[in-house]
């Protein structure tokens, strides 16, 4: 048995890896992720879609998601950002849209390598991109489509000095501290400017 209880190294797999039992191939890794994976509207996946299309945007999106790390992002400039999302509609029938919330927990911090936990409960972030999927017609919801996507970007500093404690934002509060809101294709140079500074 191994000694060695070190973090695994994660690789990027490929949706044609096979499943096998005792050498007889029952399934393929992409059958397994389309059976997981396309409910984008719920609440988990589309949080988990929201970092990526954050890391993309970002040009961080080459490794894989490192689950519980202290932030979900970090790019090939050092930044590191956090990703929340939020959206006014749901896989389940609901009685009216979704009121719009975002969590901006300060948190203890979690060490993926070391598997040891920060005491210390703060933002850890340099900048918090806010995703919010605003399309509010059912029957066309499309997350893949990003021009159904907002995002609304914000130094960490601002939340700090502004909300130090504050657990949630709603997207009234949230705009009135005047975030860079744009469109995937502007994502990028939003949060340049708000790591940068020049916000």
């Amino acid at each position: 048995m191994s000694t060695d209880l070190g973090p695994l190294a994660i690789t990027r797999r490929s949706s044609s890896e096979l499943i096998r039992a005792n050498g007889e191939t029952v399934g393929r890794l992409g059958e397994f992720w389309s059976w997981a994976c396309s409910d984008l509207a719920n609440n988990t996946m589309r949080g988990v879609l929201a970092e990526y299309l954050v890391a993309t945007a970002l040009s961080a999106a080459t490794g894989t998601r490192i689950e519980w790390d202290t932030v979900d992002i970090r790019t090939p400039e050092k930044w590191r950002v956090e990703v929340k999302s939020a959206a006014y509609l749901q896989s389940w029938a609901q009685p009216q849209l979704s009121k719009i919330e975002f969590s901006i927990a300060p948190a203890s911090g979690w060490d993926a390598q070391t598997g040891a936990t920060s005491a210390a409960v703060m933002r850890r972030s340099d900048v918090y991109v806010f995703c919010l999927l605003h399309h509010q017609d059912k029957q066309t919801l499309d997350p893949l489509d990003l021009s159904q996507w907002t995002f609304l970007v914000l130094p960490t500093w601002v939340l700090d000095e502004r909300c130090p404690t504050q657990r949630t934002v709603r997207l009234s509060s949230l705009e009135r501290l005047s975030p860079l809101k744009t469109d995937f294709a502007g994502l990028s140079k939003a949060v340049a400017a708000c790591a940068d500074g020049t916000r």
